[in-house]
């Protein structure tokens, strides 16, 4: 039977890896959505050169990926941000050490419509658009037009980023619509001509990125460390695999050529 990659609801991924976590030939991934990309694109990778290897890739968001290495509901919890010192805790507190794995790095484009003229933003100006200072984009250079602020919902990692490098202390405004997805925050601007939101490299197709203090969203600037709202990308397993084992190989496959183009592929930054 061909091995299909399934991107299954919570329930199934539950039974999935109740019966998967563990199995020697069995890999199940589960977490955030801006790193499904790059672990679909390995999963693929791996078992088109090893079929005998099934590995499942599910995207419920990055807390749910460390839930899931905390309770052994997966092998691999993908990240779009780091795991919090709570998550460590629990995790050691039941004999799993969660070994970090930094696959890729990524920046935060901030999207609009394509018909918005407004080019530039400062990372000031973003802060108050999200907190809601500012309400209307003829504020920033902008037509006469309510802004419509769209966010990730706060299980998202990409969410806790934007906060804790955008927002800080301030609180989202209560007029943000909260998505569960990039493919949902890109649908949703693509849609709405007063719109504003933020997704990872990879999901700005049919969007206008907009510069933050004159820098662009690039992979070049992201990795010249210019671009100012960017993260790392992470894997995370229940201790260190071991060599030569299926789920050490497709962990450890960034560091390969073939791992590094697969990230670009994707619009990601490979690790150096």
């Amino acid at each position: 039977m061909k091995k299909q990659i399934l991107i299954a609801g919570l329930m199934a991924l539950s039974l999935t890896a109740a019966q998967a976590a563990g199995d020697p030939k069995k890999i199940v991934v589960d977490g955030s959505t801006t790193v499904g990309p790059i672990a679909k694109a390995f999963a693929e990778y791996y078992m088109k050169a090893h079929p005998d290897v099934n590995i499942t890739v599910s995207e419920s968001g990055s807390g749910n990926g460390a839930k899931g290495i905390i309770n052994g509901a997966c092998d691999v919890g993908t990240l779009s941000r780091a795991m919090k010192t709570e998550e460590l805790e629990a995790a050691k507190g039941k004999k799993r050490n969660p070994v970090q794995h930094t696959i890729a790095f990524d920046g935060l484009a901030v999207v609009v419509h394509p018909s918005n003229p407004v080019q530039s933003l400062s990372k000031d100006q973003l802060r108050d658009i999200f907190t809601g200072e500012i309400k209307s984009w003829q504020e920033v250079g902008g037509p006469n037009l309510k802004i419509v602020v769209i966010s990730r919902d706060t299980n998202s990692g990409t969410y806790e980023t934007f906060h804790e490098q955008v927002t800080k202390a301030g609180r989202i405004t209560d007029r943000a619509e909260y998505v569960g997805s990039n493919g949902a925050v890109r649908q949703r601007v693509q849609s709405t001509p007063a719109a504003i939101g933020y997704v990872g490299l990879a999901f700005t197709e049919g969007l206008k990125p907009v510069t933050i203090n004159g820098i662009e969203a690039t992979p070049e600037n992201v990795l010249a460390k210019k671009y100012p709202i960017s993260r790392g990308l992470f894997m995370y397993t229940a201790g260190e695999p071991a060599a030569g084992t299926a789920l050490g190989d497709y962990v450890n496959l960034y560091k390969a050529a073939d791992g590094k183009k697969l990230v670009a592929e994707q619009g990601f930054v490979p690790v150096q």
